[in-house]
């Protein structure tokens, strides 16, 4: 088999392809502009869908690949990573951000046909029922830092209305990215937490005026506002205009409501902050819903 079948990650000579584990070094040698011995670093992150009807991000370095969230069906899932040229199959491990089901749907099936770790806060894991199922669970506490592969994820707490909600920090190689939803406003340990980030996936939720004037009931629309809601595009607004660090690379603006949110007028209330922060270095995009975003490749 030739070696297009993998990303033919860089590698010392003698050793075997990290990637698929068959091709030889001289195998890679033969490739145009690979060259033995030099190291590579590159951390990728893709959208698979964020929404309130399901949301997963996937995150890969050169030798370790990871879910944050499961929100979609198994079939859903393998769908998108196929899409971005990925298979469930080649997963290390899921993480768990809490409990709600456009966070953990397939998290099942996942337990069940792939049998890789999931790691999941104790006080979240006992909300879940898995059935039948006996999954590989590795639990932690907001806070603590988990070494899976070769990617450090940072794990802190975040205000939602679950038992034990967390947003994650993930770091490889110098490279760091933020991946925060389902949260009700920006807290100071928040926004320490993902400084210095050269990619955040951040929620933006709703628009206040849309949801205030939306279909939902009133006690839906009080919590959806409240300090353990959802972020709306004002409030991400105000932290991009005013405490947003420059260095950021790209922002993908996340878990807009489909009800209550409109693509573009998250994307107008992000640039205009953007835009007088001065972040002329920085990507905007939207996450989409209903299908996979770009690779991002730091």
């Amino acid at each position: 088999m030739g070696p297009a079948a993998c990303q033919l990650p860089y590698l010392p000579a003698t050793k075997k392809c990290l990637d698929c584990r068959r091709h030889t070094s001289a195998d890679i040698q033969s490739q145009p502009g690979i060259v033995i011995g030099e190291a590579a670093t590159s951390l990728r992150i893709c959208s698979l869908g964020s929404g309130s009807s399901g949301n997963a991000t996937f995150v890969a370095a050169e030798r370790t690949r990871l879910l944050i969230d499961a929100g979609f069906s198994f079939t859903e899932i393998t769908k998108r990573l196929e899409s971005i040229g990925e298979h469930p199959e080649r997963l290390d491990a899921v993480l768990v951000s809490h409990e709600h089901s456009d966070h953990v749907k397939g998290l099942p099936q996942i337990a069940k046909r792939l049998q890789c770790p999931i790691y999941i806060t104790e006080l979240t894991e006992q909300t879940l029922d898995w059935g039948k199922i006996e999954p590989r669970l590795e639990t932690f506490q907001a806070g603590q830092t988990i070494d899976i592969g070769e990617i450090a994820i940072d794990s802190f707490t975040i205000p939602h209305d679950a038992v034990d909600p967390v947003a994650f920090r993930v770091r490889y190689g110098g490279l760091q990215a933020g991946v925060v939803t389902d949260l009700g406003y920006m807290t100071e340990s928040v926004k320490h937490k993902i400084r210095g980030c050269d990619l955040l996936v951040l929620e933006s939720n709703h628009d206040l005026d849309m949801l205030k004037v939306g279909p939902y009931p009133w006690f839906v629309k009080q919590r959806v506002m409240s300090r353990v809601g959802h972020l709306s595009n004002h409030a991400v607004s105000q932290f991009l205009a005013t405490e947003f660090d420059l260095s950021c690379r790209w922002l993908v603006l996340a878990h807009l409501s489909e009800s209550n949110n409109h693509p573009e007028v998250a994307r107008l209330f992000a640039d205009t902050a953007l835009r007088n922060k001065g972040a002329d270095g920085t990507s905007l995009v939207i996450a989409e819903q209903h299908r996979a975003s770009e690779v991002f490749e730091l």
